[in-house]
């Protein structure tokens, strides 16, 4: 980012009915931790503002006093549904954006988002020309523009990029900071849930 700019921050989504995975992603565990826990803890390295997205009545595991908690003002809107409550309550001019379900985050990789973003509203990670908008750096005064879409009922979050400048970073500026690209790895199902355990070694 450029000098000057206040605070960085970061938004994690863990609102999700986490139909695929058949129980609540956030509780899973992951070692002596939850995964909302341990992507808390990770993004917490890298910025100085956490804002947590739950869905209305969700129980949450235990989290740092400092982390605020939102609430979805609509349910079963997908992530730009979370994303939007999250910029707006964050205290931080632009804001790292992932799901709870990234157990592999990297401050390398989330330092070279908030790098890459310069004058731009978004920084998205891109690999085989697909981007990845829960592994990107949004700029916090976009949140009417995430409103607009979620009221129109546009509720595919790689549409935002179309609608604000944005970058895209590279697969290879993503390798030379994660060369494994793990960060991009999410526990959707039982299946990648045990992966990324025995992965992890857990």
């Amino acid at each position: 980012m450029n000098g000057g700019e206040a605070l960085r921050g970061a938004v994690v989504l863990c609102g999700g009915r986490s139909a695929r995975m058949g129980r609540d992603k956030a509780s899973l565990p992951f070692g002596d931790e939850t995964l909302l826990q341990r992507v808390v803890r990770i993004v917490s390295a890298s910025v100085g503002d956490v804002v947590v997205v739950a869905r209305a009545g969700q129980e949450l595991p235990a989290l740092p006093r400092d982390v605020r908690v939102v609430r979805d003002e609509l349910d079963d809107r997908g992530p730009l549904g979370g994303l939007g409550p999250g910029l707006r309550a964050s205290r931080a001019d632009a804001v790292f954006a992932t799901g709870c379900d990234a157990p592999f985050l990297a401050p390398a990789l989330i330092d070279l988002l908030f790098d890459r973003l310069s004058d731009r509203d978004a920084a998205v990670a891109e690999t085989d020309g697909r981007p990845h908008p829960l592994c990107a750096v949004y700029r916090t005064r976009i949140a009417t523009v995430v409103g607009r879409l979620v009221a129109d009922g546009r509720l595919r979050a790689t549409d935002l990029a179309g609608l604000v400048p944005t970058v895209r970073v590279t697969e290879d500026e993503l390798r030379a900071a994660d060369p494994d690209l793990a960060c991009l790895v999410n526990c959707n199902t039982p299946e990648s849930y045990a992966a990324a355990l025995a992965a992890a070694g857990l």
